[in-house]
């Protein structure tokens, strides 16, 4: 089985990174044999904001979110990085949870690949 691990740095919106990143995630958690974990750190923890409200016809990150995790992927925020954004647990969209740099690391080395955006 292969097993990826992306990490995500960047913003929901603003830039494409997260976007792209969670376009490959969805992809490959779409396929027989992949395991995929996607861990958010930096301005990424805001990606797993619950209640995201986009314009129609613009991508929306948490509903990328959720389709990793309906295919089995998980999804780590970084604990230290939500406290400095004043995001709660109560504020993750469903299928988040917050995470710690050590869980990071087992899954660094956890991972065949790990991909960074």
């Amino acid at each position: 089985m292969a097993k990826t691990l992306f990490i995500l740095n960047d913003q929901p919106y603003g830039t494409e990174r997260s976007y792209n990143g969670l376009r490959l995630a969805g992809a490959l958690a779409k396929r027989d044999g992949e395991d995929v974990k996607v861990f958010l750190m930096g301005d990424a923890a805001s990606c797993a904001k619950h209640g995201q409200k986009v314009p129609p016809g613009f991508y929306n990150i948490e509903l990328m979110l959720h389709h990793v995790a309906k295919r089995g992927g998980e999804i780590g925020v970084c604990a230290g990085c939500m406290d400095a954004r004043g995001l709660a647990d109560a504020d993750l969209t469903e299928g988040a949870r917050r995470s710690s740099l050590e869980e990071l690391a087992d899954w660094v080395q956890w991972a065949n690949a790990t991909l960074v955006f």
